[in-house]
């Protein structure tokens, strides 16, 4: 069904990991979350919690997971550090695997398309411990997150990175 690594990381361990901490939190071991786990793992790309819900439900053996689940399994993925939240001020949630070491990484979000990119930002650690520890404190977490246009939409009226039928028109960068 899916591969046993994903991005270089073990999705058996990390099926261990996110086991474990459902049973730390007195949380039950059901088919359904663990459908919305397999499907989580397996995305490479940013997505919603609705986008999640598509995914887990189009698994063979997971086809009643409810939408309720989904959205009560997110938080405890994203405590659990399985899941990064994402969020680019459009009101909606982004999710995407932690994978790896990607825990210094910026994200451009084009805001004609509303793609999210990510970048490696290994900076992001040595700017956060220096600019918290001279103001007495300790950094808990950070982010850096651009909001950018794409060039080639103003130039052509069309987005090269918007998928299926649906160019955004340029009326749209003009804002």
């Amino acid at each position: 069904m899916f591969a046993e690594e994903s991005y270089g990381v073990s999705i058996p361990a990390a099926r261990e990991t996110f086991e474990r901490y459902l049973r730390k939190k007195g949380l039950r071991v059901t088919d359904q979350r663990m459908a919305i786990f397999e499907a989580a793992v397996a995305q490479k790309e940013h997505f919603t919690a609705e986008t999640l819900l598509d995914h887990a439900r189009a698994l063979e053996k997971s086809r009643f997971v409810s939408r309720a689940t989904v959205y009560r399994t997110l938080p405890v993925m994203t405590e659990s550090a399985l899941l990064r939240e994402v969020d680019i001020g459009t009101g909606e949630k982004f999710y995407m695997p932690n994978v790896g070491d990607n825990a210094q990484v910026a994200q451009v979000v084009c805001l004609d398309c509303d793609r999210i990119f990510e970048i490696s930002a290994p900076f992001m650690e040595w700017y956060g411990s220096t600019v918290s520890s001279k103001l007495g404190l300790t950094p808990e977490s950070q982010r850096l997150q651009v909001s950018a246009r794409c060039n080639v939409l103003r130039e052509t009226g069309a987005c090269p990175r918007r998928g299926g039928n649906g160019a955004r028109k340029l009326a749209r960068t003009t804002r």
